[in-house]
């Protein structure tokens, strides 16, 4: 039933205040929330005026004091395209162990994974600490919505010490994956005049700049055509040597799975053909990569005449190194293209938004261990670790926000899930041991000392709408993407020369759980 409303994204429909799509999907997942009936629970849908919904979900503790937030969100993405035979995005389809359709994977199936793994705690009698649950309807267009609530709700939230992401991917179906890190990203619309109005191709070329020319002149200056590779270096950032080993070590897991996941025609290859696999990791997970997403100024082919065009306009996004500050990221890509502009055109770049990329803070020796127990009771192999190539604007300002929290950023977008994509798709099992494995860190964390109340997270005193405009977000709606593709740095977070995972002391009073979805 999720599936076939069409709740799309702010940035992708401009009814979503007026055509119910929204307060539809929300009043259903609400609803089902409702009918759990977990012990203790406060449930609340917000709607503001100008705002899309919240859901909001209180849990009192068992057996602790401390707080774990858990999050997902309701909105999605358009169709994009055309499915595949018999598939549809508001068509529900199960086939082969997976389940079709828009929201499958992105992210959907958080919400109830989320409230699920707390019903198996309570019903198994498992410690459980408090539990504030956020599901928001904006996050496909950067949630811009996401902070205002935050700070309406802030004493209630209170400063959580665990906060859990179900939005993000995973490497492969065979174990739980910890997302580590996210890109940045740098949208800008880079917009080229020549001619006041078109004129006739045969009368004008020849004598007249191509303003589609002068774009790919201009776009040259930012990525090398023939390798791929951007080029400004004030776009990179240096990788410590412990990740690039540790990436290494992520390539044997992984193999060529890095790009076979994706839907290459015959002949088709990656950007680096003959690289490593490492360096495919590193490329779309450290590196900056720039995408033309939208163009304005071309007609479709088919009433295409023969006229030369007076303007093209691009939409470009520039994915950036999880440390790089996106801010100067993007002017710097604008410096660069309006200076001296080729033969006298008119070159403006518009910055749309930029966002800052994510950097987990170190895992706590429980949070390893219990993250390391979870995958391997439930998948029979250890965790792994991932850094993603995707963005996910609000984790930034979490992260500044609660810096002594632990995150546990994870999910079921792992290869072949086309999220963002036509056939976007839930592996069904996976996300059913994924939910087992949060139930079991959440109860595992409720069983955990940290040292009393000096050494718990205590927030900042500022607002969520601050520190979040502060992290590259911004008022003004955004398309972000968290694609869930394959990627990988395994890193031990600038901790040079040390052992990535200390062994750590068992949980105490951790059980195995068993959830089913």
């Amino acid at each position: 039933d999720f599936i076939r409303i069409p709740n799309l994204s702010p940035a992708f429909d401009a009814d979503w205040d007026t055509n119910g799509h929204q307060l539809k999907a929300f009043d259903l997942v609400t609803k089902w929330a409702r009918d759990q009936n977990l012990t203790n629970c406060k449930i609340e849908l917000l709607k503001d005026t100008g705002r899309t919904p919240l859901l909001f979900m209180e849990v009192e503790a068992n057996s602790s004091d401390q707080v774990c937030m858990l999050y997902a969100h309701i909105d999605k993405q358009p169709p994009m395209g055309a499915w595949g035979e018999g598939f549809g995005p508001c068509d529900p389809v199960v086939e082969g162990g997976k389940l079709y359709g828009r929201g499958a994977v992105d992210d959907g199936y958080g919400f109830f994974s989320a409230i699920t793994s707390i019903k198996a705690i309570q019903e198994q009698g498992m410690p459980c600490p408090r539990i504030v649950m956020l599901f928001e309807g904006c996050e496909e267009s950067g949630s811009r919505d996401l902070p205002h609530y935050m700070d309406k709700l802030s004493e209630r939230i209170g400063s959580p010490d665990l906060i859990i992401c179900l939005d993000a991917g995973c490497g492969n179906y065979s174990q739980l994956w910890m997302t580590t890190s996210l890109r940045g990203n740098a949208v800008s619309m880079l917009n080229v005049e020549m001619l006041t109005s078109g004129a006739h191709s045969g009368f004008s070329s020849g004598i007249v700049p191509s303003s589609f020319r002068v774009s790919r002149q201009l776009l040259s200056r930012l990525e090398d055509e023939v390798t791929g590779l951007v080029k400004p270096p004030e776009l990179f950032v240096k990788i410590p040597q412990s990740r690039l080993d540790q990436t290494a070590a992520a390539a044997e897991i992984l193999g060529d799975t890095v790009y076979k996941q994706f839907p290459f025609v015959e002949g088709g290859h990656p950007v680096a053909k003959d690289a490593p696999i490492s360096e495919h990791l590193l490329a779309k997970s450290w590196r900056p990569a720039l995408s033309v997403t939208g163009a304005d100024g071309l007609p479709a082919t088919a009433i295409a005449g023969n006229v030369m065009l007076p303007f093209t306009k691009l939409k470009l996004s520039m994915r950036l190194p999880p440390t790089l500050d996106a801010a100067k990221a993007n002017q710097t890509i604008a410096d660069i293209l309006t200076k001296d502009p080729p033969q006298g055109s008119h070159v403006t770049v518009t910055q749309f938004q930029a966002g800052n990329g994510w950097h987990a803070p170190l895992e706590a020796p429980w949070l390893s261990s219990a993250a390391h127990k979870a995958s391997l009771t439930f998948f029979g192999k250890p965790c792994a670790h991932i850094g993603e190539g995707g963005s996910i604007p609000f984790m930034n300002m979490l992260l500044k926000m609660f810096p002594k929290a632990q995150f546990m950023v994870t999910g079921a977008a792992g290869p072949g899930n086309n999220m963002h994509a036509p056939n976007e798709n839930l592996h069904i099992d996976y996300s059913a041991r994924v939910t087992m494995c949060v139930a079991h860190v959440i109860a595992t964390f409720a069983n955990v000392y940290v040292g009393g109340s000096e050494t718990m997270t205590v927030r900042e005193n500022k607002s969520f709408m601050e520190v979040f405009k502060q992290s590259g977000g911004d008022n003004e709606y955004f398309v972000g993407c968290d694609c869930g593709a394959v990627g990988c740095v395994i890193f031990d977070q600038g901790l040079e020369g040390k052992n990535v995972c200390p062994p750590c002391p068992p949980a105490r009073g951790g059980g195995s759980l068993n959830v089913g979805i």
